[in-house]
């Protein structure tokens, strides 16, 4: 028998990556002039937990896939907790979105929706995050109007470009994507190392939301001198029971694509 989930912590984390910070009150941090950080624990209701977790679920047999024994620092099998029966999520990391560039690729061939959206399942998949990705969605609106309209006109453009090009599944795709960013990263039961995405956008927020049962475990963003502790976090040190974190963030190889280039806080 699986245990019953649980979901001790419930949270929405959006960052960027700036060297110094000054505290201002606990939801936030303040660089000069600019909020660098949200912290909202306790933000997801009982009804988007479960939804995660369902979504989650769903996509376990491309989460099994992604673990490999000489896998890169997302995949490696040895930053995975160890399966058991009494897991309730299976250990892996994907990627979904609409409009993805194989790595050295970027801007040299017209994206593709990424591999996690190429299956059978792919509209269920996309209705099945599709709340939790407005939920993101509408954080973003209140915490950074800028880089919601950004997104908006990237996707506006995206659509145009799929139209013209006759890209039949990242038109598809577009219809059912829900959220202003173009990439989510499915993390589950992993340690992530310390680590610095040149692929996103330095200058826009990225949404982490995290879910899980579980204790011990710390998150911490060294370029901002900080560290996060709480009985139930997510990255990091992780011991017992289960963690699942949704990455939201914006590809900047997308935005050059789409003609919305984010250039407003360099």
């Amino acid at each position: 028998m699986k245990r019953e989930r649980r979901s001790c912590f419930r949270g929405v984390l959006l960052a960027m990556k700036i060297q110094s910070w000054s505290r201002y009150p606990p939801q936030f941090l303040m660089y000069p002039g600019a909020i660098i950080a949200w912290y909202l624990p306790d933000a997801l209701t009982d009804a988007t937990q479960k939804e995660i977790w369902v979504a989650s679920d769903l996509l376990a047999p491309m989460l099994e896939e992604s673990v490999k024994v000489d896998g890169n620092l997302r995949t490696n099998q040895r930053w995975f907790k160890p399966s058991s029966e009494d897991d309730v999520l299976t250990p892996g990391c994907i990627n979904v979105s609409p409009a993805w560039f194989q790595q050295g690729h970027e801007n040299q061939l017209d994206p593709q929706v990424s591999a996690s959206l190429k299956g059978a399942l792919s509209e269920k998949i996309l209705k099945a995050i599709a709340r939790p990705a407005a939920i993101a969605t509408a954080a973003l609106r209140v915490m950074h109007p800028e880089q919601y309209w950004a997104g908006l006109r990237a996707f506006g453009s995206l659509g145009e470009k799929a139209e013209s090009k006759e890209l039949l599944k990242m038109s598809e795709t577009l219809q059912y994507w829900a959220s202003m960013f173009n990439s989510l990263s499915i993390i589950s039961n992993r340690q992530t190392l310390n680590h610095r995405d040149h692929l996103s956008i330095a200058e826009c927020f990225d949404i982490l939301t995290s879910v899980g049962n579980y204790s011990n475990a710390r998150m911490s963003m060294p370029s901002l001198q900080l560290e996060f502790r709480e009985n139930c976090e997510t990255w990091g040190s992780c011991s017992g029971g289960d963690r699942i974190a949704w990455a939201w963030y914006m590809r900047d190889s997308v935005h050059i694509y789409a003609g919305v280039p984010v250039v407003w806080m360099g």
